[in-house]
C-alpha cells in the first residue's frame, strides 16, 4: 500500500538516496545531494508542492515535484504553467507509485490556479515517456534529446 503526504526537510536525506542512483543511471551531473533536495524540491520558492510516496514499511519510494516557474525559466515554460518532476526508486516501479502522486500534484495544481503541467523528459528515458504518457500528457514540443508534454488541468 503506498501512502502519499508533502515532503518535509526531515525527507531531505531519503530523496538523496532515491535520486542518486537515478542519476547515475543517466550518467547525468545533476546534483543529488541532500542540501540540493531540500532547497530544489522541498523548500523552493516557487513550490506548489513537492509530494514523496512511502511503501508500508515507512520507505521512501518516490517524490514527485510541482513548481511554478519564473520568467525566463530554462525551459521556457509559459506563465500560467507548472513543471513537474517525478522520482521513482528503480528498484520499485510499477507499484502505482507514480500515479499516487501525479494524484496528489494533480490536486495542487487545480488548488494553485495552474492551467497546464508541462514535463520534460530525456528524449531516451522511455520509462518516463511511458509515464507521462499513461497520466495522460501528451507531446507538444521536442528538442534534441528531450521531449516536452502537457497536461491541461481542465482534462483532470
Amino acid at each position: 500500500m503506498i501512502k502519499t503526504r508533502p515532503a518535509n526537510p526531515n525527507d531531505a536525506a531519503a530523496m538523496s538516496a532515491l535520486i542518486t542512483p537515478i542519476l547515475q543511471s543517466w550518467n547525468s551531473a545533476r546534483r543529488g545531494d541532500a542540501e540540493h533536495m531540500l532547497k530544489h524540491y522541498i523548500t523552493h520558492p516557487d513550490n506548489v508542492q513537492c509530494t514523496v510516496a512511502e511503501d508500508e514499511t515507512g520507505r521512501l519510494v518516490g517524490f514527485q515535484s510541482l513548481i511554478r516557474p519564473v520568467e525566463g525559466n530554462p525551459y521556457n515554460t509559459p506563465a500560467g504553467w507548472g513543471e513537474i518532476g517525478t522520482y521513482v526508486a528503480l528498484d520499485a516501479g510499477r507499484g502505482g507509485i507514480g500515479r499516487a502522486l501525479f494524484s496528489e500534484s494533480q490536486k495542487a495544481a487545480l488548488s494553485g490556479g495552474l492551467e497546464t503541467i508541462e514535463a520534460t523528459i530525456g528524449a531516451d528515458n522511455d520509462k518516463g515517456l511511458g509515464y507521462y504518457a499513461a497520466m495522460g500528457f501528451v507531446t507538444y514540443e521536442t528538442q534534441p534529446n528531450l521531449v516536452r508534454k502537457r497536461f491541461d488541468i481542465s482534462q483532470s
